[in-house]
Order: C-alpha cells, then sequence, then structure tokens
C-alpha cells in the first residue's frame, strides 16, 4: 500500500494523462522540457557505427561524437603475454587439492595477463546559435519510431527547430536547422577533442585529425597508446545552404542570417582489424570522411531523411508491444520516471523501455567483428568505467539477449564476428597460459581481442581477472542464433568450427574430483567471494556451479550442432560421456542453489551477480517442469540475494524471475529497474541501480547491459522456447490485464503475434521462415503446428 504523501503526486499525474491524453506517443517518444546538462540526460542516436549525444542546448549546443572502432591501444602478440603462465596451472591445482585457498589465489594471480585497452571518446561538435537562451515553449526529444532527435524553442515569436539523424546507409550525420521566420537562422560550428587533434579548415569544412592519445597529460592504468601505432581519426563538418552570408575563421563556419541549413558530420578512423596496425595497415581515415561527404552533400535533406527512414524503420517496426491500451502522457520523461518510482501506473513508459532496448541494439551493433561495448558506443570520458570494453561474464552477452527474441538477428552478427577473432587470440591463450586444445577468453576483451586473464600481471584479483570461461559462455551465442534462424550454411560454414574449439578448451581443462565427478579447476565464480569454514575469504576455487553449467550449455550445443551437420561422430562421443561426468547441480542447506562445489557462504549473500543460476537463464537446462526441485533452489537463492541491486543486475534478475514463471516479481523487478537515478557527474559507483532520465541504465554509472537485459526480459515474460516448443504468456503478470505484441521470434524459425484480454490469451498467429514443426503451449493446453516454408496459422485458445 503507498504512504498518503504520495497520493498527491500519482493523482496529479493521473489527472495530467487523463485530460491531456493524446498530445504525446509516450511508448515510442522520450521528451524533455530542458537542455541536458549531464551525458545521462542526452538524447543519443548512431548508426551502429557512429554515435551522438545530444545535449539540446539554445544558445550553445554540444554534440558528443563517438566510433564505435576508436579505442586506445593497438595490436599485440598474443604469444609474448606471460608465456611462464601455464607452469603454474598444476602448482594451482595441487594448492586446491590441498585445501590451502589463500596459496591458490597467490599462485592464480601469475596466471594473469596485460589489462584490457579502453573505449576512446572521439569529439564535441560545438554549435553557437546566435540568439538569446531565454526561451519559451522548449522541448527536445527522441521518436524511436524514426531515430530523429528534435529540439525547438521559440524566442520573440520566432520557433527555431533542430532536427537530427545519423544515417546508416550514407555514413553521416545529419543536421537540420529551420526557423518560423526567413532569415532568421545563425549559427557557428566547429570541434575539439580531448584526445590529440588539430583543426584546420579545408574545403570549406571544417577538418580534424586526431589520434586516440588524451590530449593532455592523462595516465590512468589501463590505457596504452603511442603516436606510433596507434588508431587515427578524422572529423568532417561541412554546413550546406541556399541563402544567408557564409564566412569561416581559423577552425569553425559561419552562417549568418539563412532561411535553414544542414550540417554534415562525417567521421572515421584508421581501425582495420583486430590484428593490423591501425597506423602501418589502417584505413585511410581522411579519405574515407571526405568520401561520405562528397556522396551526399549534393542530396537534399528530405533525400537523405527518406532514405534513413527506410533503412532504420525496417529493423524497427517488426516488433509492436500494447500493455493496457499504452495509455499516452504529457510529461517529460524524466518526470515521468520520477512519478513511476513513487507508484505511478505508467504501462506505456514500460513499453517505452522496452521499445528504447530494441532502437540501442539497431543504432550501436552493425559494425563488422565490433560489437557493442560496455556502454553501447556513447561514451564522454577520456577513461570510462570499467574501460568502456568487454565485459565477457556477463556484460557482453545481455547486451546480445534481445537480437534473436526481438527480431533483430542482424545485429547480432558484430558479436559473432568478432567471437573468429577471439578465437585466434584465444587459442594462444589456451595454449599458453592453460597448456589446453581450443581456444578460450578470460573476463574482459576489447578491439584487440585481448582473451588473457586481463589482470595487469599480478594487480588484479583473481575473483575477476582470472576467470576463463569467457569464450565458453560467448560460444553460446553461436548455437543460439543458428537456434533461432535454422541457417544450416551459417552452421556448417562458421559457427560450428567456433563452437568445437570453445569445446575442445573445455574438455581439456575437466580434471576429476577424486569421486568420480568432472569438474573445472582453477576456477572462480565471477567476481564473487566464499568463506571457508576456516573463515578464510577467496575466489579461487574448483568446480564452481557456474563454471559447470556454462561447459554442460556449451557441449549441448555443439553435440547438437555436429549431429545436425553429420560431423565429428568420435568428438561427439567423448562430450556425451564428459557431459555426463560434469559435476550435479547441489542444493545448499538453506534450499538455494550452490555457488561453490561445498556448500560455503558468501562473504556477500547479496551479491550483484547471480552466476550460478546460469542454468536457469541463459541456460536451458534449469525448468520449472522438468527439474522442480533445482527451480525451487533457484528461487530460494533470488530471494536470498533480494531485489535490491545495481541496473543491470535487476535486468538479470528480471528474466530469472520470469524463468521461474512468476510473472508479479517479474513485474516487480521491472519496477526496481525503472527508479529513477538523478545523475551527478561524479561515476562514482555508489547506490543502488536503475534508470537515469535519457532511460540509460544505470549501474549506477552507466552500464547499457541493463537496458538490453530489460527489454530480453519483457520478451521472455510474453514468449519462451525450446527447439521444439513455444511458450506463450508464461510469466505474464497480473497488472499487464489486456496488451498484444507482434513479431516475436522463437527458436526453430518461428515469428509469434498474440493478443490477450483479462489476463488470458485469446488468439496467437505462428509464422514459419523455414518450414518445420514445434509445439505451441498456453497454460495446460498444447497444440502441435506443422507449418512450410512462410506459412503461418492462427490458433485460439480456451
Amino acid at each position: 500500500m503507498f504512504r498518503k504523501k504520495r497520493y498527491g503526486v500519482i493523482l496529479i499525474w493521473m489527472f495530467l494523462a487523463l485530460v491531456l491524453n493524446g498530445q504525446a506517443q509516450s511508448e515510442y517518444t522520450l521528451m524533455y522540457k530542458k537542455p541536458a546538462k549531464h551525458f545521462e540526460e542526452t538524447i543519443v542516436l548512431g548508426n551502429g557505427k557512429m554515435g551522438a549525444a545530444i545535449h539540446g542546448g539554445v544558445s550553445n549546443e554540444k554534440i558528443f561524437l563517438n566510433d564505435a572502432t576508436l579505442w586506445y591501444g593497438h595490436p599485440i602478440d598474443h604469444n609474448k603475454i606471460n608465456r611462464d603462465a601455464s607452469s603454474f596451472l598444476p602448482l594451482v591445482r595441487e594448492a586446491l587439492k590441498k585445501g590451502d585457498y589463500p596459496l591458490a589465489d597467490s599462485l592464480n594471480k601469475k596466471m594473469q595477463g596485460k589489462a584490457t585497452s579502453a573505449y576512446a571518446p572521439l569529439g564535441t561538435v560545438l554549435l553557437n546559435m546566435f540568439h538569446p537562451a531565454d526561451t519559451i515553449n522548449y522541448e527536445r526529444s527522441l521518436n524511436l519510431k524514426d531515430a530523429i532527435s528534435n529540439v525547438s524553442y521559440t524566442i520573440d515569436g520566432v520557433t527555431y527547430k533542430r532536427e537530427s539523424f545519423i544515417s546508416a546507409p550514407d555514413k553521416i550525420m545529419v543536421i537540420h536547422l529551420s526557423a518560423s521566420k526567413k532569415k532568421s537562422v545563425s549559427f557557428s560550428i566547429g570541434f575539439t577533442s580531448q584526445l590529440v587533434h588539430e583543426n584546420r579548415i579545408v574545403d570549406n569544412m571544417v577538418q580534424s585529425k586526431g589520434i586516440a592519445i588524451p590530449a593532455k597529460d592523462f595516465k590512468p592504468r589501463d590505457i596504452q597508446s603511442d603516436t606510433s601505432h596507434s588508431i587515427r581519426f578524422t572529423s568532417l563538418i561541412k554546413v550546406i545552404h541556399s541563402d544567408g552570408t557564409f564566412n569561416v575563421t581559423d577552425t569553425s563556419l559561419e552562417l549568418l542570417q539563412a532561411t535553414e541549413a544542414t550540417v554534415l558530420v562525417s567521421v572515421q578512423t584508421s581501425f582495420n582489424g583486430f590484428d593490423k596496425s591501425p597506423s602501418k595497415d589502417g584505413v585511410d581515415d581522411l579519405a574515407e570522411a571526405r568520401k561520405n561527404i562528397s556522396n551526399v552533400e549534393k542530396l537534399s535533406f528530405a533525400t537523405l531523411k527518406s532514405k534513413h527512414l527506410k533503412d532504420y524503420q525496417q529493423f524497427f517496426n517488426r516488433v509492436e508491444l500494447n500493455i493496457n491500451g499504452n495509455p499516452k502522457s504529457v510529461l517529460p520523461t524524466d518526470e515521468r520516471l520520477k512519478a513511476y518510482q513513487q507508484g505511478a501506473i505508467d504501462h506505456s513508459l514500460e513499453v517505452l523501455y522496452f521499445n528504447f532496448g530494441r532502437y540501442l541494439l539497431i543504432s550501436s551493433s552493425r559494425t563488422p567483428h565490433v560489437p557493442a561495448n560496455l556502454q553501447g558506443i556513447w561514451s564522454a570520458s577520456l577513461h570510462p568505467p570499467w574501460n568502456s570494453d568487454y565485459t565477457v561474464n556477463i556484460n557482453t552477452e545481455m547486451n546480445y539477449w534481445p537480437a534473436e527474441v526481438c527480431n533483430l538477428s542482424e545485429f547480432h552478427k558484430p558479436l559473432l564476428d568478432f567471437l573468429e577473432d577471439l578465437s585466434v587470440t584465444g587459442a594462444v591463450t589456451a595454449k599458453n597460459f592453460y597448456n589446453a586444445k581450443g581456444w578460450c577468453a578470460a573476463h574482459n576483451s576489447d578491439i584487440w581481442a585481448l582473451s588473457c586473464p586481463a589482470g595487469n600481471f599480478g594487480k588484479g584479483d583473481p575473483r575477476w581477472a582470472n576467470w576463463n570461461m569467457g569464450g565458453a559462455w560467448l560460444s553460446t551465442h553461436l548455437w543460439e542464433h543458428y537456434a533461432f534462424t535454422q541457417d544450416k550454411t551459417y552452421l556448417k560454414n562458421y559457427a560450428y568450427k567456433l563452437l568445437k574449439g570453445a569445446a575442445e578448451f573445455c574438455s581439456s581443462m575437466l580434471i576429476d574430483d577424486s569421486v568420480g565427478n568432472l569438474i573445472t579447476s582453477p576456477a572462480t565464480s565471477p567476481e564473487n567471494i566464499f568463506i571457508t569454514p576456516q573463515g578464510y575469504k577467496g575466489s579461487t576455487a574448483f568446480g564452481t556451479t557456474c563454471d559447470i553449467a556454462i561447459v554442460r550449455e556449451l557441449f549441448s550445443n555443439t553435440i547438437q550442432a555436429a549431429e545436425v551437420l553429420g560431423v565429428d561422430a568420435q568428438f561427439v562421443s567423448t562430450l556425451k560421456n564428459q557431459k555426463s561426468k560434469l559435476y550435479p547441480y547441489q542444493i545448499g542447506k538453506n534450499g538455494n542453489l550452490q555457488e561453490w562445489y561445498y556448500d560455503w557462504s558468501d562473504k556477500d549473500p547479496r551479491h550483484r551477480h547471480q552466476s550460478q543460476l546460469f542454468g536457469l537463464f541463459p541456460g536451458h537446462q534449469i525448468t520449472v517442469e522438468k527439474t522442480p526441485a533445482l527451480a525451487a533452489a533457484c528461487k530460494k537463492t533470488l530471494e536470498i540475494k533480494g531485489d535490491a541491486t545495481t541496473g543491470w543486475s535487476k535486468a538479470w534478475r528480471m528474466n530469472l524471475w520470469a524463468h521461474l514463471k512468476d510473472g508479479n516479481h517479474t513485474y516487480k523487478m521491472y519496477r526496481e529497474l525503472l527508479k529513477y537515478v538523478e545523475p551527478d557527474g561524479k561515476n562514482d559507483f555508489a547506490g543502488q541501480g536503475g534508470t537515469y532520465p535519457n532511460l540509460f541504465d544505470a549501474h549506477p554509472p552507466f552500464q547499457i547491459d541493463g537496458n538490453f537485459g530489460g527489454t530480453a526480459a519483457v520478451s521472455e515474460i510474453l514468449i519462451q522456447s525450446q527447439s521444439d516448443l513455444i511458450e506463450l504468456l508464461p510469466a505474464l503478470p497480473d497488472a499487464w490485464k489486456n496488451g498484444s505484441v507482434k513479431g516475436l521470434c522463437a527458436r526453430g524459425g518461428f515469428v509469434v503475434d498474440m493478443s490477450w484480454s483479462n489476463n488470458h490469451l485469446n488468439a496467437a498467429t505462428v509464422f514459419s521462415k523455414n518450414g518445420g514443426k514445434t509445439v505451441v503451449v498456453y497454460g495446460e493446453q498444447k497444440k502441435e503446428v506443422s507449418l512450410l516454408k512462410n506459412q503461418k496459422v492462427q490458433l485460439f485458445f480456451k
């Protein structure tokens, strides 16, 4: 029950929504009544490579620019990284066998390599409007239906508008400036960067040439760059106009008294692959940036916009979600979040967050071999939190949880491409660090496909640095892509060899626990710390539940893939035999699913990671129907952990509760995820997670995986699937009484549309992309479906 002091806020919110209903398409629109002060208030745009964060200033506008391929560092010789690491493996194992966990932790540090490189901010467009800042009717917004940012305001009776988007087909950012009165558009525009750079005016463009090295004496521990090997970048700004007076200064462009203008922004880097020198063998960034400008400078703004919309909407419009009619709201998005935190009912905000995750994936993941990082492609910091790298003990994987189910399979490809790169360096790591076959990756990676334990040569805590199952977890995405698409050519020519290599590593790392079980050793449970009966607090162990669950999942995937292709019968036999001997799940004394081989306590029982629950989600080993005792232990684990945690962890817990078929608790976690977090510009890692004003996930600070995990969780509420089974509305909360969804995907190559009312499924349409059979389940009802390619069937339920 809400406290009395909340009633006023809720009633005002409801009154406004009723009286002014219809003035905002709130399930698709982010809207604000003042410019952004902090990065976490900006409106972000992206074409999958170039990113922009728009503040929406009146007199002075700042637009942060990023490029997915601009990182510190350069390719390295992985054979030269701690070549003696594998010599410590038997010593660590012996220490663990003797129960000497302090020694095991100490020795494990000697099995660490270099730290990851960090993602770099490209620069800032500075747009100075020649009019005062005092305005009326100010509004800035982002329409998710068209991926276009709008800023509008009125000064002295003149309404000014700025419309911005980043085009994927034209590889360009477009900013259109206009006014309601002719000859009213006057501005200057320039560029600056926190990196080493030089600005010039060339061919009436602002040309900036730079390098991924901080401009100031700024040397945080993980930034490795030098002028002879680092990535170069180019930024170009050109103004297109039909009237007004155009001038140039030494470093900026100026347009006075124009009726309208279009600004073109092009960025490019010299990155040319994880194993190529960006200075010696890099892309000609200047030439590419100039080509992008020359290709579009004669096109009208209307043409550029039309091409952008055609490209973007073909993806975004595939899925449509409606909850209780998606009632509209006139409140700005930040105010909606605040009201929601106070208990307001705002189902269109819930749909908006779901749609925003789809928007972010389209906007940040379209560059071959360069997946979305810890902040997608948006970062303003010289040294972003956690290097904004690829943290592959959950976060990178979570980025792609919505890709297949939300009908965005194409945007999964950058991650799947990246695994090919990682397998090359990972084969070196497997051999030199573990004397093992196949390939592996540890806790962190970067654009250079770092695969070794990234502890900076013994400076990292083993609880995160030495975990070596990143490659195995990532490889499950290869099978997931096949499971949804049924693309056997992809499986045969690309995915299987990577699955097999990851399975070979795990196979060669398994040892006997002396009582007939196979376990991993050494092992950790990502970022968590155990307490032994003797009181030692450590992280290096053997046979952790997370490790074994990932191995079990990977072996299952690889076995299925080999059987689909009809190959490697002997290897399949080996994997089946090892899989049957894997250390089984254990239920602890508190009824929880054990995290460690022994029933040890955790230093932090409410720890943000719930790695031991991998088998429930994203794995497929634990279900309410087939393994009820294990499912109950998973539930108990979540109850012990509680609901208060970081942003991305809330999103993971949403997915877990959805797979426990507890829709109401899943919904409670969704409301927790949407808790308003005020940005403070400090990135201090403090407090519990939630959502920033611009809908970015707050760890805090910003991590994009929470956004993607939340979007995935909404999908898991509505549809869950296996290779031969589709469950409809498996975790529908009471609060979502009426609704409909179209375009969600299921394993087996199916697409589902459905509607429900009074919390009961009315009808569903199942479409088959490739032809196939499945069983559609709703509650106790089951319907067998057999379809030809591109055939669909409508199902009705009692």
